[in-house]
């Protein structure tokens, strides 16, 4: 997509922010550049990471999350405030590339399994009309059980010859007059996602540094492998068996390569409240959660080796965002090295109050449409006056600007406050057309602003 066309589509669910959104759209854009350049080339381009400087609520992770899957590339958000200095107990910044790995291995399979489903449909109903009419998991006898049939309500008999049961089951499946059948199955242990724990940890997760260089014996703990048998409904099993039947043409070694290519060409990492890690300058004591974790973030974002499960993983192409609000410091509070690392820098602009109305009504799903959808399944007509909207938009902005700056998220609890009594007494309003206006609004609403009034005198 050209950067014009990702704004446009970011327009459809965030409102402002031009500055962030064309430096997001420039960047997946450069990517796509620097895969046409000769390999010499291409090698030397680095992505330029970009750091969101904005009060919270403001659209800094919308815009992130919402340009990662325009692009379908592997994406993790993290706290900075989650990771220490390695040597302290917590978590070290090598952990967002183990986490990223795995995230790409979940949407890489997801992918590839699209892709084969419709290949597989004939296995997957020949499975279940196997266990239907035959009982047996795989193979088949020369005739259908009775028990089985029985089972399913087949009122046929079974010992007449030359009718092809199969096939006129096969219809009543496709039809779904098999769902609720039950037959016996023998259910696959549980994945756990993370390779065998062993005594002393992971395999993938020691290496020579942690061993000194010395050779090592890791003892693993296997994971049950025994399958439980149980009674389950076609419709339960039917994506299990399909799960079962993709997995036999997804080769593990090639779903790992795309995996990992998708994490080292593609992948996004969005760090967000880093201005939380600027330590004061004047500190003497070391910080084990503010400037060590910036020393540590250096080479990542530079480019080096991260060891995983999957196997080595080089970082100098993923694509870094940071985020923060920086009230009681600033980025030049950062170490000089990771400002450097972070070239782009875009300062994201509060929410004024028609700010605010615009996001109550724009965006393709916005809060407005959201608060009225739900009241419909309750066979509630509701309906928003324009002057409502205006209304709900200037209580939340006040409220930003009296008690504390959340941003949009402020019309959260605004929007729930105005339709409480409605949703809550749902059957008094069944069958009725509501309309929301201003002064329905501000009735709502009185409640909520005496409480504000009175945190003024509560020190």
């Amino acid at each position: 997509m050209a950067p014009e066309e990702i704004v446009a589509e970011l327009d459809k669910h965030i409102v402002g922010q031009k500055d962030a959104k064309r430096a997001v759209a420039v960047a997946i854009r450069n990517r796509w550049r620097r895969r046409r350049l000769p390999k010499q080339l291409a090698d030397e381009v680095i992505p330029r990471n970009i750091l969101m400087i904005g009060p919270t609520g403001v659209g800094k992770t919308e815009v992130a999350r919402r340009v990662a899957k325009l692009a379908n590339s592997p994406f993790i958000k993290v706290e900075a405030t989650k990771f220490t200095e390695v040597g302290f107990r917590g978590m070290d910044v090598d952990q967002i590339i183990k986490d990223l790995v795995e995230i790409s291995l979940t949407q890489t399979k997801k992918r590839e399994r699209e892709k084969l489903r419709s290949k597989v449909e004939q296995q997957v109903e020949d499975r279940l009309l196997d266990l239907i009419l035959f009982g047996q998991q795989s193979g088949r006898s020369d005739s259908p059980s009775k028990s089985n049939m029985s089972a399913v309500g087949a009122t046929a008999d079974a010992g007449v010859p030359g009718v092809n049961y199969k096939e006129s089951f096969r219809q009543l499946l496709r039809q779904g007059g098999l769902d609720d059948a039950t037959v016996e199955y023998d259910l696959p242990p549980p994945e756990t996602g993370k390779g065998q724990q062993g005594i002393l940890g992971s395999v993938g997760d020691l290496d020579e540094q942690a061993t000194g260089g010395m050779p090592f014996t890791v003892l693993t703990l296997k994971p049950p492998s025994q399958k439980r048998r149980t009674n389950i409904k076609l419709k339960d099993l039917r994506p299990i068996i399909l799960d079962e039947e993709i997995d036999k043409l997804l080769p593990k070694e090639e779903l790992t390569k795309k995996a990992v290519e998708a994490v080292e060409q593609d992948g996004i990492v969005f760090f967000d409240e880093i201005d939380k890690i600027c330590g004061s300058k004047s500190s003497w004591h070391p910080d084990a959660s503010g400037e060590g974790v910036q020393r540590d973030l250096l080479p990542i974002i530079e480019g080096t080796t991260i060891h995983t499960r999957l196997g080595n993983i080089n970082t100098g192409k993923i694509l870094w965002i940071a985020s923060g609000a920086f009230h009681q410091n600033a980025p030049s509070d950062l170490l000089a090295e990771l400002q450097g690392r972070l070239p782009i820098r875009v300062q994201l602009k509060g929410l004024s109050e028609d700010d605010l109305a615009r996001i109550l009504t724009e965006p393709e799903n916005n809060l407005v449409r959201q608060e009225t959808a739900l009241l419909e399944a309750d066979n509630i007509n509701v309906k928003f006056e324009q002057t409502a909207v205006r209304e709900i938009a200037r209580f939340a902005h006040e409220l930003n600007q009296t008690i504390e700056n959340i941003g949009a998220r402020r019309l959260q609890t605004v929007v729930q406050r105005v339709t409480e009594d409605i949703s809550f007494n749902s059957h008094q309003y069944q069958g009725q057309t509501v309309v929301i206006d201003a002064a329905f609004v501000k009735k709502q609403l009185e409640p909520l602003k005496q409480q504000t009034d009175l945190k003024k005198f509560i020190w």
